[in-house]
């Protein structure tokens, strides 16, 4: 009986600490964009700051918030779907600092 334990509580252990699976954090994190932006401006109070074409076929966008601080960059394809890549706290907007700086944007 000792044994069966010890060994349900390793099994069970191991699974609660491991990390998800590719296909878990890929549906975890793609949604269609609409729903996406929508997410993004109504909780997070994100803008876009920036994008552009990462290939023929995948936009890239950066949203941030100057409020919170917040920033996401998902990746977008042709079928609408977008995908979450990074998040990340403390957005520092590089064009306030070079017009501090003088330098043209």
């Amino acid at each position: 009986m000792f044994k069966r334990t010890i060994t349900s509580a390793l099994i069970f252990g191991a699974a609660a600490i491991a990390p998800p699976t590719f296909a878990q954090a890929q549906s975890a994190q793609c949604m269609p964009r609409d729903a996406l932006i929508e997410r993004l401006e109504s909780k997070y109070g994100e803008h876009l700051t920036g994008g552009g074409l990462q290939s023929s076929s995948q936009l890239l966008e950066v949203w941030s918030s100057e409020q919170t601080g917040s920033f996401t960059v998902f990746i977008t394809q042709p079928n609408g779907m977008s995908c979450v890549v990074a998040t990340g706290q403390n957005w520092n907007s590089n064009t306030t600092m070079a017009a501090a700086e003088g330098i043209a944007s």
